[in-house]
């Protein structure tokens, strides 16, 4: 038997966990502020219902599938937009929810490409294009909050598809997923794909400047798009050959990149859930996490009884009482502070008898080894 992870599987813990804990309430904090409210949704569903209409799309392809006792064939979800065709029904739009968990894809692993993933999501049931720019205003409000440098990328599907027409292309969802590889595949490969499909002199439009798409009667919703993102002081930069690689996109698609990588850090666009119109972002936790900085240090206090049990466990809760995270040891200091020094917890109190015969609590700083004798008030009020 063997202990080590399966491949694209991880775990984290310490330093690393902390500071994807502190991420997430960041984001669901800002979630919040643009009147998300959260939703939780099953990690298994029916096969079927994971594949829905989309059966073509990469993702798909990637799924983990599954039976239970009774044999029926389930399958991990792989992201959570599809759920949303459930959970959304009856609600009063539009309908605004965030939710945060794993996803898992059975695809090739990279330094950047987990098979289990954890997705922040926000999307809006019942949206408009004004919608789409708040949604982009909000990505802009946490990337900053993380201390991210980020470029916002946008373009539209009804773009594409004008284009393909205008061109003749006839299997217009081949040769959207090919576009999509541009930034993945050197453009050779992605050319010679092309040409399977009769389009591979489609490439040289996309490399055309921003104005020779206003010709286009579908680059005024991208127009739009930018002129509300500037209502935030927020800047969408098109880039022609943004596809996405899902097909259930029907207009505004976007990416937000960084320098340091190839791959987005989060992504969206808008889409029909029940033939209403939607639109949503998602953040990918394990990709920000590589850029975020963000304060994560253990902020745990640690109490240790040195005889003084009773005392050490009334002082314990008092703490707790006042939202403090509070650890007590009992037993030799060495040990404690040994604790101490290997989970970077930087506040240490000491109770023993010399601090009960004093009326007093010793306070050690970790950071500087300075330590103080404090009244218990005084205690509660330095920390």
């Amino acid at each position: 038997m063997t202990s080590e992870n399966v491949k694209g599987f991880r775990d984290f813990t310490g330093t690393d966990a902390l500071k994807r804990e502190k991420i997430k309430e960041i984001v669901i904090e800002i979630f919040k502020r643009y009147g998300f409210e959260p939703a939780e949704t099953p990690v298994i569903e029916y096969e079927d219902f994971v594949k829905g209409q989309n059966t073509g799309d990469e993702a798909i392809s990637d799924i983990f599938k599954l039976q239970d006792k009774g044999k029926r064939n389930l399958a991990l979800r792989y992201e959570f937009t599809f759920q949303l065709k459930r959970i959304s029904q009856n609600k009063k739009l539009p309908y605004k929810r965030y939710q945060i968990g794993e996803v898992f894809r059975d695809e090739p692993v990279s330094a950047n490409r987990l098979r289990q993933f954890t997705q922040c999501d926000a999307d809006i049931i019942g949206s408009s294009i004004k919608d789409e720019a708040e949604i982009l205003a909000m990505a802009s409000r946490i990337l900053k909050k993380l201390g991210i440098r980020a470029d916002i990328f946008v373009n539209n599907r009804k773009l594409l598809n004008e284009i393909l027409d205008k061109e003749g292309v006839k299997d217009k969802v081949q040769v959207i997923r090919e576009i999509d590889k541009l930034d993945k595949l050197p453009e050779s490969i992605i050319k010679s794909n092309l040409e399977k499909y009769n389009a591979g002199k489609i490439l040289s439009i996309f490399k055309k400047p921003e104005g020779f798409f206003k010709k286009y009667d579908s680059y005024n919703e991208i127009k739009e798009l930018k002129k509300l993102c500037s209502l935030y002081n927020v800047k969408a930069i098109f880039q022609p050959s943004l596809a996405r690689g899902l097909s259930y996109y029907n207009g505004t698609i976007f990416e937000i990149k960084t320098k340091d990588i190839r791959e987005s850090i989060c992504a969206g666009g808008s889409y029909l859930v029940n033939s209403i119109q939607a639109c949503g972002i998602s953040f990918g936790l394990e990709r920000i996490s590589n850029f975020a900085k963000v304060d994560f240090e253990d902020k745990r206090i640690l109490v240790i009884s040195i005889g003084e049990d009773k005392k050490a466990l009334k002082l314990a809760e008092k703490l707790r009482q006042e939202n403090k995270q509070v650890i007590v040891m009992c037993g030799k200091p060495t040990k404690a502070l040994e604790f101490a020094n290997s989970y970077g917890i930087k506040k240490v109190i000491f109770i023993g008898k010399e601090e009960i015969q004093k009326n007093k609590i010793k306070l050690r700083n970790m950071k500087t080894g300075k330590e103080k004798l404090v009244s218990e008030p005084e205690l509660i009020k330095s920390l």
